[in-house]
This record gives structure tokens, C-alpha cells and sequence, in this order.
């Protein structure tokens, strides 16, 4: 929990939790209320949506133009309504586009198989009676039969019969008569073609509107046909099956007889095939809870005083995170002004775990590393003025005898004047040698560098001193190993380690250059048989203006930037410098590069 990421996390939890709850408890006791409402609503509502439909495709081939019915059941009901077909595709959707449709399907609209949980009254074939396909009447057949049975009920009136006067769903008018002593019975909903007559006066005459149309004869000799292709080669208490305009209007067989099963089941399978062409096919109905389609149910009191409670929590919360992370920040700023002020001393104190103390951690060794470098500055400072001190001094002060005739500039006086000369220059190169590195101006010419050639001429140009040193050079190259380097940089680099050798190896030693293969880098190395280097000197060998002899006598020793200039070199090369010692015995400086 010290974390900082830990700290801002549960912190962020703890408001998300309580909002969660209280959203979730206004929700629940807004919502469970109106569910209960809304429950003996819902089978009402689905019911009048899915007949509707039944409708629509019970008169039209395609769904092509159901979504203007969709929208109008969908704003009358307060749902959300969406056709699919049976592969998934969508037909209409009372929703925007893109909205996910609800989880399962409501029904599944076919008027050639009603679903009987939302239609429980369905007739026993399924089929929905406002299917009539090619039974329904012209305009002009549905007007003059109407006509036809307005006059036939006037006449039926005036004989003292009580007239009802009702068109199927094929366009046909009915008429059904009772005496005007009893109350007329409930009217049944119409069938495809249906005609219920009952006794009237001969008077009237029925035929003017009961006579079947040219249509009507024409889809009834289908339909038979139809039935008798499904019967044939069944086996059937009767051979053959002649519907007509009866049997359409009473659901029942030819005969009054018990119904046979198979033919039953061949006349709705003709009724089907008949009806097919001419209603839509079936579509998967998705209807959306009532909440889907409603407004804000939760009260605004509610909604302020939630919101009210969260921000009093999240202001808490954050407060006391906020204490606990501006101690340690007040504190890094405090010693960030002191460093500002020249306090390289500057410190802070850890006292938690975490990301806040990983940064005081930090801070503390960027501070120790600038006072470090700080006090190498200033040491510098110090080596450089002492290494140009001498030289100046030696000249000033000959020059200045022989300006004032205490001495004269005879040849000898001269060349020793010219080697303090050539001294301060090889200072003042060495010195701008490591400000080029250390500036990333070091610029390198590289190109393929034949290692056995290159250490040659450093033995070369060395073996004079060695020999006059009574010491031995030897070179002692190993598979002629391939380097892309500066062949310039890298002989000063060499030649560096084989001064320092021939500073520190006494008479009788011996001094080796080699070189070979290791992977994918190259390893040079100057070994030695002199003096050697202690343990507890060899981690400060590649200082600048380091020596382990604290005099800084010129005898013993050079001007401590000959090794830094070999460390800068091979860093320049992406390579390192490393020594290895052990003393009175070896030493060996090592240039590893990329090959």
C-alpha cells in the first residue's frame, strides 16, 4: 500500500465502488416498482406487436416496406422493435443503427405457423386467418358484392329479421340474420372466403353476393388440386376430397363424418403451399424491455444527493492521499533549491518504499555524483595548474637570467628550453584530446586496419627507448584478426600503453603487443613485467591526472592523461580499457573492440 500506483489505484476503487452502490441502489429501487407494473403489461403488449405483424405479412410477399409499422408499434408501445430474418439479416429496427439487438429472440413471425404462445386462440392449422392469398377480391368484386349484400339486408330487415352486415378478410361481405327477438350472437372472426348464411325469406335472394367470383373458383380448383397431389398414394378412409365453398367457410370435411387425419394434414399442407407465394416469409421478432424505451425514472433529489455523497468521498480520500505525497515532494524541492545554491551536500531522507522513494533514492545519487564531479573539477583545476606551472616557471626563469646576463643561451640552454616547450604542447594536446571526447567532436576515420602491420610500426617507433631502457619488445599477433577502426587513433591509443609500460618496467624486462580473435571483438593487449599496480589503485588507473606516485615528479612518472586519452579512445570506438595486475610480476592493459 506504499506504492504510489497502489495508493492512486485503491484510491480510484474505493469511489468507483461507491458509486457502483449508489447507482445501483437507485437503480434497483427505481426500477423494481415499474418492472412489477410492466410485467402484466409485457405478454398484452408483445401479443398486439406480433399480430400486428402477422398482419402485415399476411397480406404482403416481402418485408420490404415494414418499417414504417415497426416505427408506429414501437412509439405506440413504448419498445424497442427489430425484424431479422432467419439467417440474421436485419428487415427494420426501431433503433438507431449499430444498437445491439436484445438476446433472444420474442417469436418468430410466419403466418403460415402462428406462434400460439402469443396467439392462443391460433386455429388448429396454425395458419393466420388474415392469409388469404389468392382468395382476396378485387376492388371492384368487393364493391358490388357489398352493395350486393346491403340490399340484401334491407330486404331481410323489412321481413322482420335482425341484420348484421360484416366483411371477411377476403373482401367478402356476410350477413348473418337473427330474429329481431333475440339479441344477435357474437360474430366470430372472418376466414378466408367465408360466407355464413342462415335461413331468410325466399323473398331475398342470397345469390346476388354468395355467388363465387372468378377468383374465388379459380384459387378453390387450385387448392384441390393441391390436395389431391398430397393425397395421392396415401391410404385414406375416403379415396378422394372435393373442397368447396362450405367446406372453406366451416373448417370441416366434405361429410360430416369424424375427419380423417391424413387428409386433414394434406388440406393444411395444400393451404400452405397455396398461401406461400403471397405472404412474407418468416422473420425472427426481438422486442426490448420497456426500460429500454423510457425516460429518466430516478428521481433528480436522488441523483443530487448521490452525487453529492461520491464528491464528499472523493474529496476525503483524495485529501489524505494528497498528505501523504506532499511531504516527500516538498522535501525534494527543498534540497533541489539547496543544490540550486551551490549545497552539493544536499540530501533527502528515505523513509518509505515505493516510487516516491525511488525518486529520493535517485535524487541522492544524482547529488553525490554531481558533488563527485564537483570535486573532480576542482581537482583538475588544481593537476592542470600544476602541470603547466612547472614547465612556465622553468622557462620564465631563464629566459629571465638570460634577459638580466646571468646566463647565457648557449645550445644546451636552448634545447632544454625547447623541451619544456614540447612538454606545455603535449599538455595542451592531451587536454583537447578529452575536451573533443568529451564533447562528442572526436572525430573518427575508420577503415579495414591490418592489426599485425599496425603493431609493427608501434614497436617501431617504441624499440629505440626500449633498447636504450634495456628493455624487450616483441609482437604476437593470433589469426590475424579483422578490425574497421581509425588506424590513426588507435596507434595513439597502443602507443599510450607502451609508453606507460616502458615508464614503469625496469631494466631487463620485457614488453609484449598482442592481438587476436575473441567472438565478435577484437582483443589488444601491452603486457608488462614491471613494477605493477596495487588492487586499490587499479579502479582510478584511467583518472585524468591520476598517478600513484603523489610527488608528480617528471622522472617518475608522465602528466596522468596518457591512460584517460586510451579509455576516451576505445569508448569512441564503442569498445572499453580494462588492466589487469598483479605486482612485481605483470601488468596488462586490454583495448577490446568490435571487430
Amino acid at each position: 500500500m506504499r506504492s504510489l500506483f497502489v495508493r492512486l489505484l485503491t484510491s480510484s476503487a474505493i469511489v468507483a465502488v461507491c458509486s457502483i452502490s449508489a447507482t445501483a441502489w437507485l437503480a434497483a429501487s427505481s426500477t423494481s416498482g415499474a418492472i412489477q407494473r410492466e410485467q402484466g403489461q409485457t405478454l398484452a403488449s408483445d401479443a398486439q406487436i406480433n399480430n400486428k405483424l402477422l398482419g402485415y405479412a399476411s397480406r404482403h410477399p416481402e418485408w420490404s416496406g415494414v418499417a414504417a409499422t415497426v416505427r408506429d408499434l414501437a412509439a405506440r408501445n413504448n419498445r424497442r422493435i427489430a425484424l431479422t430474418t432467419e439467417k440474421g439479416a436485419l428487415i427494420a429496427d426501431s433503433a438507431t443503427a449499430g444498437t445491439p439487438l436484445p438476446a433472444r429472440v420474442s417469436a418468430v413471425v410466419d403466418p403460415l405457423a402462428v406462434d400460439v404462445t402469443l396467439v392462443p386462440g391460433a386455429a388448429r392449422d396454425r395458419i393466420d386467418p388474415r392469409a388469404v392469398g389468392p382468395f382476396l377480391l378485387s376492388a371492384a368484386d368487393r364493391a358490388r358484392l357489398v352493395k350486393a349484400a346491403g340490399a340484401y339486408a334491407t330486404c331481410a330487415d323489412r321481413t322482420g329479421q335482425a341484420v348484421q352486415l360484416t366483411v371477411s378478410n377476403t373482401g367478402r361481405p356476410v350477413v348473418t340474420t337473427t330474429s329481431k327477438e333475440t339479441a344477435p350472437e357474437p360474430h366470430p372472426q372472418p376466414e378466408p372466403v367465408p360466407r355464413e348464411a342462415v335461413a331468410v325469406p325466399q323473398a331475398c335472394d342470397a345469390a346476388t353476393f354468395s355467388t363465387p367470383t372468378r377468383t374465388e373458383k379459380a384459387a378453390l380448383k387450385q387448392l384441390n388440386l393441391l390436395v389431391g397431389r398430397c393425397l395421392k398414394g396415401k391410404s385414406t378412409e375416403r379415396g378422394s376430397v372435393g373442397l368447396d365453398f362450405a367446406w372453406i367457410s366451416r373448417k370441416k370435411q366434405p361429410s360430416d363424418a369424424e375427419p380423417d387425419q391424413t387428409i386433414s394434414s394434406c388440406i393444411v399442407t395444400a393451404r400452405k403451399e397455396q398461401l406461400d407465394p403471397y405472404v412474407a416469409p418468416a422473420a425472427y421478432l426481438y422486442i426490448g424491455s420497456p426500460a429500454e424505451a423510457t425516460g429518466q425514472r430516478i428521481p433528480l433529489p436522488s441523483i443530487a444527493g448521490a452525487a453529492l455523497l461520491v464528491l464528499v468521498l472523493t474529496v476525503g480520500v483524495s485529501v489524505m492521499a494528497a498528505r501523504r505525497l506532499v511531504g516527500p515532494v516538498n522535501a525534494l524541492t527543498h534540497a533541489a533549491r539547496r543544490m540550486r545554491d551551490g549545497d552539493s551536500s544536499a540530501r533527502v531522507t528515505v523513509r518509505t518504499t515505493g516510487e516516491i522513494s525511488e525518486l529520493a533514492t535517485a535524487f541522492n545519487e544524482m547529488s553525490e555524483h554531481l558533488q563527485r564531479m564537483e570535486e573532480q573539477r576542482k581537482a583538475m583545476v588544481s593537476d592542470v595548474s600544476h602541470e603547466l606551472r612547472t614547465p612556465l616557471s622553468n622557462l620564465r626563469g631563464w629566459l629571465e637570467a638570460a634577459q638580466d646576463g646571468v646566463a647565457e643561451l648557449d645550445p644546451a640552454l636552448i634545447a632544454s628550453l625547447v623541451e619544456e616547450i614540447l612538454l606545455l604542447q603535449h599538455i595542451v594536446d592531451d587536454l583537447q584530446e578529452l575536451a573533443l571526447a568529451d564533447a562528442g567532436k572526436l572525430r573518427l576515420h575508420v577503415e579495414p586496419v591490418h592489426l599485425g602491420d599496425l603493431l609493427d610500426q608501434v614497436a617501431t617507433a617504441h624499440r629505440g627507448r626500449a633498447e636504450a631502457a634495456g628493455l624487450t619488445l616483441t609482437t604476437a599477433i593470433t589469426d590475424d584478426p579483422a578490425l574497421t577502426a581509425d588506424p590513426v587513433r588507435l596507434r595513439q591509443a597502443i602507443g599510450n600503453l607502451v609508453t606507460n609500460s616502458l615508464r614503469y618496467t625496469p631494466p631487463g624486462g620485457h614488453i609484449t603487443l598482442a592481438a587476436r580473435q575473441d567472438g565478435d571483438h577484437v582483443v589488444i593487449e601491452v603486457t608488462d613485467t614491471g613494477v605493477g599496480i596495487r588492487a586499490e589503485h587499479l579502479p582510478h588507473v584511467f583518472d585524468r591526472f591520476w598517478r600513484a606516485e603523489k610527488s608528480r615528479n617528471r622522472r617518475t612518472g608522465g602528466s596522468g592523461l596518457g591512460l584517460a586519452i586510451v579509455r576516451n579512445l576505445a569508448e569512441a570506438h564503442n569498445g572499453t580499457a580494462t588492466v589487469t595486475s598483479t605486482p612485481g610480476v605483470r601488468t596488462t592493459f586490454a583495448l577490446r573492440l568490435p571487430s
